[in-house]
């Protein structure tokens, strides 16, 4: 998400300025300004407008500021405005879910366990943007809104080769995929580095792709469980013609479904907007569905992508940064959230909200038992690095798995176990 930088500042209200906290903006008299980073395309411009009036509303003494920031080089944005280092100031910053740790190695993040706790029914919170944002049993990251992979299929292509019921489990998935693939027609594309959809299989397979043992993280590809995971990406990604060494953006996977002769993807539903737009032709032709799991009482494990909130230590207000997160965080607009930008709710407990959108409903089952990548601070640079797609590619191209994956293994301990 590279897009141009936008600030959109509230109105001002005239208020009586609160009083009673240390850390009050504006306790001589005038409204507190209260300032929310949030980041390009996580919410439309009339969702910020609708909330900042709601709330200056219902908060009369604060003047709620929002600076929309680029993805593109938030991390050292972020880390100046921790570390005090920056022009700027923020109160309540929305961070990806899987760079909490990070930030909070680096320190300068309120610790908001009992808020959690007492006004955000955290016990409810979805497990793939809680546990990121939780350091040492405390909590730093709140989550805001999820969204996760899915099937995308083409309903033409499966009415044509007879699957009638969508699959609810591996095998199913498999012999659903296998009638598909024919001839022209590919029975999914799946690429040979999409790695997010392999840890899904991972998980499955009750693997891991890095664990923490005695403060110490390490790669953990070669256990049998994760490479009983690589071998079922590996069976599925033979029913098509997915490029064995490239991910799912080289080239974009919503432009190759869109030509027409592909029954399947996995990815979230949002592409299926890019998809119609490649090709009219297909609208309401595109369908959805869970990822299968090995049985069909439990859906596929699916990495959680989405977004979590943090408060700088250095707030000018605190009081008014968590009355700014308890509000994002209310039934009230996480439904708003949710049906807006089709994202899945940030509790389990709110997973009703989206069943009038296709996609979102279908993400739903799988939020509810999401997953993020390991919590090492060091995470990012593995990623930057990524050792999982050459391990991956290996695999696919007929060389041994267990070498392939103790070389991926060892260069993710190496990453993780670096010091700085």
């Amino acid at each position: 998400m590279k897009r141009r930088f936008l600030t959109v500042s509230a109105a001002l209200v005239a208020a009586t300025a609160l009083t009673g906290c240390s850390r009050l903006a504006g306790s001589e008299g005038g409204p507190r300004k209260v300032t929310l980073w949030l980041m390009k395309g996580s919410a439309s411009d009339e969702f910020i407008t609708r909330f900042t009036d709601s709330f200056e509303k219902e908060h009369p003494g604060i003047d709620l500021e929002v600076k929309i920031q680029e993805w593109n080089g938030i991390g050292k944005k972020v880390d100046a405005v921790l570390d005090g280092k920056s022009t700027e100031s923020a109160d309540v910053i929305e961070v990806g879910n899987t760079q909490v740790a990070q930030y909070v190695e680096n320190g300068g993040i309120e610790e908001l366990t009992l808020e959690g706790l007492r006004e955000w029914g955290s016990k409810d919170w979805l497990r793939g943007l809680s546990d990121p944002g939780t350091i040492d049993g405390a909590q730093y990251g709140v989550p805001w809104y999820a969204a996760n992979r899915v099937v995308i299929y083409n309903k033409d292509l499966f009415a044509n080769a007879g699957v009638k019921a969508l699959p609810k489990n591996r095998q199913e998935w498999i012999q659903a995929t296998q009638k598909l693939d024919k001839g022209d027609q590919q029975g999914i594309y799946l690429p040979g580095q999409n790695w997010y959809v392999l840890a899904g299989f991972v998980w499955d397979e009750g693997g891991e792709l890095a664990v923490e043992t005695s403060g110490q993280w390490v790669g953990t590809l070669d256990d049998e469980k994760a490479l009983a995971g690589m071998e079922f990406y590996k069976q599925l990604q033979a029913l098509g013609d997915g490029p064995k060494g490239a991910d799912e953006e080289t080239p974009p996977q919503s432009e190759v479904f869109a030509r027409g002769q592909v029954a399947q993807i996995i990815a979230p539903p949002s592409q299926a907007a890019a998809i119609e737009a490649a090709n009219p032709a297909l609208k309401g032709k595109i369908g959805f569905f869970p990822i299968p799991g090995k049985t069909s009482d439990k859906v596929g494990s699916v990495f959680t992508g989405g977004s979590d909130l943090i408060i700088p230590e250095r707030t000018r207000d605190r009081r008014g940064a968590v009355d700014v997160i308890t509000a994002l965080v209310s039934e009230k607009w996480q439904t708003e959230l949710a049906r807006t930008m089709s994202y899945v709710p940030n509790k389990t407990t709110l997973a009703h909200v989206v069943q009038g959108n296709e996609g979102a409903a279908t993400m739903a089952p799988g939020a509810a038992q999401g997953r993020a990548t390991p919590k090492s601070a060091r995470w990012a640079e593995v990623e930057a690095k990524n050792p999982i797609k050459p391990f991956m590619t290996a695999v696919l191209t007929g060389q041994d798995p267990k070498q392939a994956a103790r070389t991926a293994s060892e260069e993710i301990s190496k990453v993780l176990g670096s010091d700085h």
